[in-house]
């Protein structure tokens, strides 16, 4: 469904409208009686690492607001924002912007090569590109954005990946490398608990670095419901502490 031009005008005061019965509300309304729904638009990773203690503190604040999260690839949770199928979108790629958005955080995320503790490579220094790629690897589906930055910078080296596994779930992935069963391509935030406890380790090699952005956004013309306001608010809080 698109707006007609007539709706492309009216647009603009039905949202100012929206937008004096929500403040409206809010004047009696207390945190604990929002209800409603939330549909959040996210990666796998997200899921898995960061998500779980944001949206738990947010269900104990707001026990009536149904949350649903969909994960995929950025471009389509780009076209359901657009869309409105979504009403915010966590996603993790390299920075851009659109006039369409507002971004309301930006944050940087390392990806690294990641092993356990036990394995051969761990403790080397400056390993090669083909050392690495003698191990067994474990990596996220392709066009995940930051696998599509590697491929590009082994690609511009002569190299090319051929893993082991192929699959979305950063956790599976996780498990086998906790198993020594080889090597994975990973964001920091997915392994750091990990990293913290020894359990695995962040390989020194001889690759560029890559960096991604974590970024939080809503369609201009989406109507901030007080849901969409304190999720937000808690995710600026969470992502904020990370960095402290």
């Amino acid at each position: 469904m698109k707006l007609t031009q007539a709706g492309e005008r009216l647009l603009p005061y039905a949202l100012e409208i929206l937008d004096s019965m929500r403040k409206a509300e809010s004047i009696v309304q207390e945190p604990e009686e929002i209800s409603g729904k939330l549909h959040i638009g996210t990666c796998e990773s997200y899921v898995t690492s960061i998500l779980p203690s944001v949206i738990m503190e947010f269900s104990q604040q707001c026990p009536h607001v149904e949350i649903s999260t969909c994960t995929a690839l950025v471009p389509e949770l780009l076209q359901m924002l657009r869309q409105n199928d979504i009403d915010i979108l966590f996603f993790l790629d390299k920075k851009f912007y659109f006039s369409e958005w507002i971004k309301v955080l930006e944050q940087p995320e390392k990806i690294h090569f990641v092993a356990s503790k036990d394995s051969p490579l761990a403790g080397k220094k400056q390993i090669s590109v083909s050392r690495l790629l003698q191990e067994p690897l474990f990596l996220t589906e392709k066009g995940i954005s930051y696998r599509y930055a590697l491929e590009q910078s082994l690609a511009a080296k002569g190299y090319e990946l051929h893993p082991v596994w192929e699959v979305g779930n950063t956790d599976v992935i996780t498990r086998f490398l906790l198993k020594n069963k080889g090597i994975s391509f990973l964001p920091e935030y997915v392994v750091e608990e990990h990293i913290k406890n020894g359990d695995l380790v962040i390989l020194d090699t001889e690759c560029e670095e890559i960096t991604m952005w974590s970024q939080l956004v809503y369609h201009r013309n989406k109507y901030v419901t007080p849901q969409m306001k304190l999720f937000m608010e808690q995710m600026m809080r969470k992502m904020l502490y990370r960095f402290t």
